[in-house]
């Protein structure tokens, strides 16, 4: 890995960072755990594709000739380097900085996942006919999904251990294969006949 790699490496991790302390510090009440998904579901990957292509891009003002494998590795090095450092670091803040906010967090996804149960089971609920098989099912589905919740709940089971930021990781680093199987199509030098 080159000096610019680790830069916009870390670039992206301060980055990301960033944005998970505005986040905790000016978006912490009763959607939190909501607000930290929008942004790992929108604002983490913005970070992450632009940071991928000033790097690739600016290699490739560098060097006249790319081919698929420097560009990919360009792409792909600083994403996990930033992916795992900024995992890495809300991981530590969360189980051992800050445990409050650990609870909260998995308070509310119990609670996001009861209150997209009750939704669910509402709206089915007005367009199945009583008496029915399907009005049978849905009340039999509808209570097996409560007791999952209260199994979480009973278990007190921990959505983000180790174990799930793991998850979180391997996830993103598929995003970063694809991402930078895009951009090592991209910037790749083309070849003339």
């Amino acid at each position: 890995m080159g000096k610019s790699t680790i830069n916009n490496g870390l670039a992206m991790s301060g980055a990301i960072l960033l944005v998970f302390f505005v986040v905790y510090f000016f978006f912490m009440d009763v959607n939190y755990f909501h607000t930290t998904m929008i942004a790992n579901s929108f604002v983490l990957p913005l970070i992450f594709g632009v940071g991928a292509f000033i790097s690739v891009y600016s290699y490739k003002k560098e060097k006249v000739r790319l081919t698929f494998k420097e560009a990919f590795g360009k792409a792909f090095a600083p994403m996990f380097l930033a992916g795992f450092l900024s995992i890495s670091s809300i991981f530590v803040f969360i189980s051992y900085v800050d445990k409050d906010v650990k609870s909260l967090l998995n308070h509310q996804y119990i609670e996001s996942f009861r209150a997209s149960l009750e939704e669910e089971y509402t709206k089915a609920k007005q367009i199945t006919k009583p008496n029915t098989e399907e009005a049978k099912e849905l009340e039999q589905k509808y209570e097996e999904g409560k007791k999952r919740i209260e199994e979480k709940v009973k278990k007190k089971e921990d959505m983000f251990s180790l174990y799930h930021f793991s998850l979180v990781f391997a996830g993103y680093c598929a995003f970063f294969l694809i991402l930078s199987v895009f951009f090592g199509s991209f910037f790749r030098s083309k070849t003339v006949y």
